[in-house]
């Protein structure tokens, strides 16, 4: 048995704003936007955008009425951190920076070595349209 993860949903607070994000944001990682399907249960409050790929399905969730104004933080117990994108090699964590630059996105890091996590760790960071941490990363493991 391998590890694999299938899909990873998050909950957005405005699902159109979050979805014009990552149709931009997601073909830079290797995402085909036209793979998109969306689905609603409105007696469980549930409205999705679902991204496919082989390897894994990528979910925006709008929020429950009740959460729609809560405030999080990364660092919170239960809460996602920050999702990383890992690319071929460094040219194209370089060409997605220069996408993501060029399309106005919140880049936190440029791209980098950040050598505490490996001698070769390269990367850049932004911020979604919601305030999620993304990392597009280049790295050899182990």
């Amino acid at each position: 048995m391998k590890p694999q993860i299938d899909h990873i949903s998050i909950s957005v607070r405005d699902l159109q704003r979050a979805e014009a994000f990552y149709d931009q944001f997601l073909p830079l990682v290797g995402f085909d936007v036209t793979c998109k399907t969306y689905d609603e249960l409105p007696a469980k409050e549930y409205k999705v955008v679902e991204y496919y790929s082989p390897n894994l399905t990528f979910v925006l969730v709008a929020p429950r009425g009740k959460f729609a104004d809560k405030v999080l933080d990364r660092r919170m117990p239960g809460m996602v951190h920050h999702l990383a994108f890992r690319l071929e090699d460094q040219a194209e964590v370089l060409a997605a920076h220069a996408q993501c630059r060029a399309l106005g996105f919140d880049i936190v890091d440029s791209p980098q070595l950040f050598s505490q996590y490996a001698a070769d760790y390269f990367a850049f960071f932004l911020n979604d349209s919601e305030g999620m941490r993304l990392e597009v990363v280049n790295y050899r493991r182990g």
